[in-house]
């Protein structure tokens, strides 16, 4: 398996579709919208195994101070391969010299993860959404 990553906002319904279901992502379900908001992102890094799409990074940022990292998916019959750590070396290389890059886990489970990077948690942080699915 060689893993290459590309700096892309092209993306084929398809190909969203199938990794966000991947995960169980029920934004999987709007594919469409999916490669149009792509198209809408600051930054998208992805990671592929030949032609399929199996990792993916998206941040939103205004250019200067503040960058938000949205989310960060990997196919599951490929992590456990640093395809996750790949994606977020590119993306903070990218925003070295962002004053602030934020990320909001929707699972606790992989704060540690985000951790090794040097994200850290702030009691006066709480994330708030609305959500329209």
């Amino acid at each position: 398996m060689e893993i290459r990553y590309k700096e892309t906002k092209d993306f084929t319904p398809a190909e969203l579709q199938r990794l966000f279901l991947s995960v169980h992502w029920e934004s999987g379900r709007y594919p469409e919208k999916l490669a149009r908001a792509m198209k809408n992102s600051t930054r998208v890094i992805s990671a592929w195994d030949g032609e399929k799409l199996v990792g993916l990074v998206r941040a939103l940022d205004d250019g200067e101070t503040a960058a938000f990292i949205h989310y960060l998916l990997v196919d599951p019959a490929y992590q456990k391969a640093h395809i996750g750590s790949g994606l977020m070396n590119r993306l903070l290389a990218a925003y070295e010299d962002m004053l602030y890059v934020k990320i909001m886990p929707s699972d606790p489970k992989t704060v540690p993860f985000y951790e090794k990077f040097g994200f850290r948690q702030y009691d006066n942080y709480c994330a708030m959404e609305i959500k329209r699915l």
